[in-house]
């Protein structure tokens, strides 16, 4: 016989977790009266924000476009300024 392990991962406000564990395990009382289920648990863990935002890659690829552009623009002036002198 095969056996599966489901994952479930929630995140809520930490203010509601302790509503939200017993209403978890009142479905999981209701589901073991049809179901055989082997085991398990429920784990609480906080949820620690690093505090700086992240850059997706779109934004890091439109920044590296602007910066590029820049670039060219500079080089650009530099070339004219230097044909200028030269005639």
């Amino acid at each position: 016989m095969d056996y599966r392990k489901i994952i479930v991962e929630l995140v809520v406000f930490a203010d509601e977790t302790d509503s939200v564990v017993a209403e978890l395990n009142s479905s999981l009382d209701r589901m073991e009266e049809t179901h055989a289920i082997f085991g398990g648990a429920i784990e609480v863990a906080p949820v620690r924000k690093s505090g700086t935002r992240r850059k997706s890659a779109l934004t890091q690829t439109l920044a590296a476009g602007s910066a590029a552009v820049a670039a060219v623009r500079f080089a650009g002036d530099k070339v004219a300024d230097a044909y200028k002198k030269i005639i």
